[in-house]
């Protein structure tokens, strides 16, 4: 299938979806105070940019979500590597891992409260919390993975040092799966930032919950779509870089 076909059956199912909801709601079959139609979003946007709270929102939000990432993944990412190469790493956290890995990061809020109070800080620690556990074990696995053989060969070529199998063997060849685990934590960091936000910290979440407080349903969509296209973007971003990157396996 050519590219232009699969986009032209892309924008077909979703117009299709549009119409399906838009005369959904017009029927009566889905209550216009509960969900609106589609056509009733455009204005709802223009007023929430209008009144500046979109572009407030979004950069908010936007904050938390990179500083979060940033943080939990280069934190995953170095604990995974460490304990991808030392058994005896892996087994002193092990314990550890087991304890708090089960850890809802929703079940962190409360801590994030008392901790960083209702700011930027508290936002920040959950979207961490969420991403350090994808990137830890994707890492981790993909650490595990690597060819020992590619060791030996390593020594053959004067690379004994660990810090030069490291940079030289070790990294290249796990980065497909480290890639894979941060574009997982891409989603997940979103979901964590609106569920840090619910609670009131400046953002999306705090918007769409305000809004819905109002049963402005339409904001509320309107936010939701927001996200949907920030994480469309970012993710499209990734995977441009991922494929720079991994360009020598092609």
């Amino acid at each position: 299938m050519t590219v232009q076909r699969s986009i032209g059956l892309g924008a077909l199912g979703l117009g299709a979806f549009l119409l399906l909801w838009e005369g959904l709601v017009r029927s009566g079959v889905l209550p216009p105070a509960l969900l609106p139609a589609p056509s009733q979003l455009p204005a709802a946007l223009w007023r929430e940019i209008q009144s500046g709270f979109w572009i407030a929102s979004i950069r908010s939000s936007l904050g938390h979500y990179l500083m979060g990432l940033l943080l939990g993944a280069l934190l995953g990412v170095a604990l995974g590597v460490v304990t991808g190469l030392s058994r005896v790493a892996e087994a002193s956290v092990a314990w550890v891992v087991r304890l708090l890995r089960p850890i809802p990061g929703l079940a962190w809020v409360p801590f994030a409260i008392i901790w960083f109070g209702v700011s930027t800080g508290g936002a920040v620690f959950i979207v961490g919390v969420g991403v350090f556990w994808i990137c830890y074990f994707a890492t981790l696995g993909a650490v595990r993975s690597v060819d020992r053989d590619l060791m030996e060969l390593a020594d053959a070529y004067g690379y004994r040092s660990a810090p030069a199998k490291l940079v030289k063997i070790v990294l290249p060849a796990a980065a497909p799966g480290i890639l894979a685990g941060l574009r997982t934590a891409l989603g997940q960091a979103w979901m964590a930032v609106v569920a840090a936000e619910l609670f009131g910290v400046t953002g999306l979440g705090q918007r769409m919950m305000q809004a819905s407080s109002l049963l402005a349903t339409d904001i509320v969509v309107v936010y939701m779509i927001t996200m949907a296209a920030l994480y469309g973007i970012i993710d499209t971003a990734f995977v441009l870089v991922q494929s720079r990157i991994l360009a020598w396996k092609a």
